[in-house]
């Protein structure tokens, strides 16, 4: 039977003591950043600036220095800093992708000008951040679209791809996949001529070099992901498989409203959708789909209905009267060690025109067993609110899950005090705990203060995050906060 956990400080099972965490800021480092303006402040291209890197050792940091320059830094995992790097940025070049492999820090740059546009890489050597040769890897013409990239999840593959149209519709996509130390190996068309009609193609790239092609097809109705294998002339066909997501329901056209891939750390591909009513606009559901290619199966979910019930338990957990669930787009999926998948949505808006503030409120958390069944879904009630500056970089949320155990991480102001709160949520049973202060002391003024995109966690009891401290200071400050 499905269940409604309200976001109190329910304790119990936390951790399997039900004893709560105590935050202990341990060491802070004075720490340079200019916010991206342009573009970047409202659709993000790289929004994870902190790697942690994979032996455990430390992290890497990308950091905006100026107009014309970024720094690839390496620390310890106690704030020191072992090396910095700059990388100047020309007229025309943005930054389109920040990764790493073992051994190399990657950027990707987007060069456009009158004669073209490129994608090149700038690989970074770890030990030392010595700059290796850049390598091109895909070449557009200045008409088309900008290309892309996709880096997997251990960076051992990258691929880069351009697309091809016709009649302003996309009709293929032409790639180069590489290894880790870069090296090119197979070039790859992807064609989706025979699919009619599809929005939203994208690439999601595995470990092993295997591709998944994501689109939304079947007038936004339908869920579809093509399979290609990872080398050259492989004999494996490519594989598709559909999930049917709308329709026409009770005379209603429900569509896709919002959709999320996602290669999880089983090796299988999830998908969640919310879906609406096309005429109104109005949330009706959240579907969730398992792509199992080497059964060639779906595994799909229960649907989750938005019905009056649902809105009614959201308005109480947040104390507000909304008539209708709206402003809420998929931001997350987590998978805990026994393979409960939790998905994580947030409600954010603009008040409007590029210098007015901007919102991030409730989180609606689902989660499913191994099975892909959905036995609790909650809501995580906090009202946040940044200035244009920051726009979405200051506000919404961090996660991570260390076995059944997910952590978020959010800004907010809770009687009185504006700081960085953690909460634990436990993958299978969808308990939450109470938000506990990290005792940073955030500044809470319309000036930049906390900037989310550098938050990452080096294990379940050690987040590394940038802070400004107070009203008083406006240098921003590097955070090593462990947990107790």
């Amino acid at each position: 039977m499905r269940r409604f956990v309200v976001a109190l400080a329910l304790v119990a099972g936390l951790g399997g003591s039900g004893r709560l965490a105590l935050a202990q800021k341990v060491k802070s480092a004075p720490f340079s950043y200019l916010p991206e303006q342009g573009e970047d402040r409202y659709n993000q291209r790289v929004p994870r600036k902190t790697l942690a890197l994979a032996d455990g050792s430390g992290f890497v940091i990308l950091a905006h220095q100026s107009g014309s320059s970024y720094n690839v830094e390496r620390y310890t995992s106690d704030l020191k800093k072992q090396w910095s790097t700059t990388l100047p940025i020309a007229p025309g070049e943005t930054v389109e992708a920040f990764g790493r492999s073992a051994d190399q820090a990657w950027v990707v740059l987007h060069h456009a000008d009158e004669s073209g546009q490129n994608l090149t890489v700038q690989p970074v050597g770890l030990a030392s951040g010595t700059k290796g040769t850049p390598v091109v890897l895909v070449t557009a013409a200045a008409t088309d679209r900008r290309p892309a990239v996709r880096l997997s999840p251990d960076g051992t593959r990258l691929l880069a791809y351009r697309y091809e149209t016709s009649d302003q519709q996309i009709r293929s996509l032409v790639g180069s996949l590489y290894d880790q130390k870069l090296t090119k190996i197979l070039d790859r068309t992807y064609d989706f001529r025979d699919l009619g009609d599809f929005f939203s193609p994208n690439i999601l790239l595995a470990n092993d070099g295997t591709q998944y092609v994501t689109l939304l097809s079947d007038r936004m109705r339908r869920l579809t992901v093509r399979r290609y294998p990872a080398a050259a002339g492989a004999t494996a066909p490519t594989a598709v498989l559909g999930a049917p997501m709308g329709g026409v329901f009770e005379s209603q056209p429900i569509t896709i409203r919002d959709a999320k891939f996602s290669l999880l750390p089983d090796g299988q591909l999830y998908a969640a959708a919310l879906c609406g009513n096309y005429n109104t606009g109005e949330l009706t559901s959240l579907k969730v789909v398992r792509f199992d290619f080497d059964a060639n199966r779906l595994q799909m979910a229960p649907e989750l209905p938005f019905s009056a019930a649902y809105l009614a338990e959201t308005n109480k957990a947040t104390s507000a009267q909304a008539k209708r669930l709206e402003d809420i787009y998929l931001a997350d999926m987590l998978l805990s060690e026994e393979k409960n998948l939790v998905i994580l949505a947030e409600r954010h808006f603009e008040e409007g025109g590029p210098d007015q503030p901007v919102h991030a409120r409730e989180l609606h958390v689902f989660g499913y067993t191994s099975f892909v069944a959905p036995p609790w879904h909650t809501v995580v009630p906090k009202d946040q609110v940044a200035p244009a500056i920051d726009s979405y970089t200051g506000i919404g949320f961090r996660a991570a899950v260390f076995g059944e155990d997910v952590q978020l991480l959010t800004l907010e102001n809770i009687v009185g005090k504006s700081d960085l709160y953690l909460r634990h949520l436990q993958a299978r049973t969808g308990v939450i705990g109470p938000p506990q202060r990290l005792k940073l002391n955030v500044a809470n003024d319309q000036q930049l203060a906390y900037v989310k995109d550098f938050t990452t966690w080096l294990g379940p009891k050690e987040i590394i995050g940038v802070s400004r401290p107070s009203k008083k200071s406006a240098a921003l400050q590097l955070n090593e906060v462990k947990l107790k």
